[in-house]
Order: C-alpha cells, then structure tokens, then sequence
C-alpha cells in the first residue's frame, strides 16, 4: 500500500497553508490557514473493510519550560514526546482520496465539533485539547486536523508522520471521545497493511 500526497512531498517541508501557525514578524508567530493535505493511496490489500489516518508529531519537547519564551532555546537534545494532530477512523473501504481543506479549513477557537466527520468517518481528539486546556479563549475539545504549530524557538526540526492503515475492520472499536493512544491499541491485531507519508516543518527561522 502506498500513500501520497500532492500537497507536499514525502520528506519535504509543509506549506503553510496547512500549518496551525506561520511565521510572522511580530509575536514571531500568527494563525496559519490550517487546511487539512491532499491525500490518496492504492494497493490496499484483499479484505480491507476499512481505514484509519493519523498524523503525529514525535519531536515535541517532553518539557515546557522553555516552549516559546524570549532569550532561551528548546536543545535539540531534550527528550521528545508524540503529539496527535489528526486521529480520523472508519473511512469507508472503497476510499482512495481525502481532498484538501475537505476536513479542516480554518483554525476553530475551542475546537472543531466531533467526533462525525465527512464521508462517515469519526475522528478522535487531538493534541491541541490538553495543549489550549488552561487557555480560557481557545480550549475545548479539538476534533479533526488541526496543523504544525512548533515552539518557534525550537532547535530541533519536527516531522509530522501521517500512517494510514487498512484494517480488517469495517468499523474502529472506539467510542465517544477518543484519542490517538486509544485508537492505536484497539486496532492492534487488525492491521493489513500500513503506508506512511512524512511533512517537516519549523517555525524557526534558523532552522
């Protein structure tokens, strides 16, 4: 199975139309337009009844204290912690293609609403709810694609992996509010194939 992307190369670096955050001169960062990539895929395997798309962050600071403070850095040796950006399940067996913007398009203070989503699909939490939780204007629980948005003061280059997986499934044994972990465990054991597209991204301009 493969999976590509005519929004960004495999390996290359993320436009910032699908960023959370872009670059800007002033406060060093300003909302992105937040859209969801284009995607499509082919050689799913023989008895494919459904599929899921995660999209993780592996290179988030384990700490943050140093997250976006004037006069200090984020070492590129700290240790790293994954971080969900888009956990979507149940996308129908014979679905080949996601379009660009179909899923996000816009950044939505508090979240956008779930967990139904386009084409029948569900789509899980992501990271961004426990990220904004102390932050009165913007928390909530965030469903869907919500894009790149690095410590710009992060050494380290962080690469956004999005997995899909065919599974044996018709429907993911997942259930009311769920995240990336939860998904990941109940489909242990019903995975028949799984494709990888990989986007880079930093909001440092030394990096």
């Amino acid at each position: 199975m493969k999976l590509t992307s005519e929004s960004f190369g495999n390996g290359a670096r993320i436009p910032g139309e699908f960023a959370f955050c872009i670059p800007a001169e002033q406060a060093h960062v300003c909302l992105g337009k937040n859209r969801n990539p284009q995607f499509d895929w082919h050689d799913a395997p023989e008895g494919t009844r459904s599929f899921v798309l995660i999209c993780h962050d592996p290179d988030v600071p384990s700490r943050g204290d140093d997250v976006n403070q004037e006069g200090r850095v984020i070492p590129l040796d700290l240790p790293r912690v994954d971080f969900f950006h888009w956990v979507l399940v149940d996308l129908p067996a014979d679905c080949r293609q996601i379009a660009a913007g179909a899923f996000s398009d816009g950044v939505t203070p508090g979240g956008k609403a779930g967990p139904g989503g386009p084409l029948g699909t569900r789509q899980g939490v992501n990271d961004y709810t426990a990220w904004f939780a102390g932050d009165e204007s913007m928390r909530g629980d965030y469903h869907g694609y919500d894009g790149p948005c690095p410590p710009w003061n992060d050494e380290r280059l962080h690469h956004y992996v999005f997995t899909l997986y065919a599974l044996d499934l018709e429907r993911c044994p997942v259930e009311g509010r769920f995240g990336g972990a939860e998904v990941l465990k109940t489909i242990e054991g019903h995975v028949l194939a799984e494709a990888r597209h990989i986007g880079e991204y930093s909001l440092n301009p030394t990096v």
